[in-house]
């Protein structure tokens, strides 16, 4: 299949319902809104959003995902799993899990 015939998250080699989720929670609604993504920064910004830490291998989807959109032949996740240990050993993952402050309660008038 190729990349513009790809119309759904779904369609993309090692993307499942939950993955899909995953990129919706990012706010890619599209396949090709992949291309070009960063995957590191994808793992940190969902890390971030869902407030916790996602297992790594999330990072070597984001990796074949983003990949095969830009052109690359359809791998498994795992082909991935040495390039983002080089990638998370150059650039450690920061994560940011401050709580949102609780929103001030209004005065009420008497």
């Amino acid at each position: 299949m190729k990349t513009q015939e790809i119309i759904r998250l779904t369609d993309i080699p090692n993307v499942g319902p939950a993955m899909a989720r995953d990129f919706r929670t990012l706010g890619i609604e599209l396949p090709q809104q992949l291309i070009g993504l960063d995957p590191l920064k994808m793992f940190t910004d969902l890390c971030t959003l869902t407030g916790k830490r996602h297992d790594p291998c999330v990072i070597d989807v984001f990796i074949a995902a983003v990949r095969f959109m830009e052109g690359a032949p359809a791998r498994k996740w795992w082909h991935y799993t040495v390039e983002r240990k080089k990638l998370v050993a150059a650039r450690p993952l920061v994560f940011d899990f401050t709580p949102p402050l609780p929103e001030q309660k209004s005065k009420s008038s008497k």
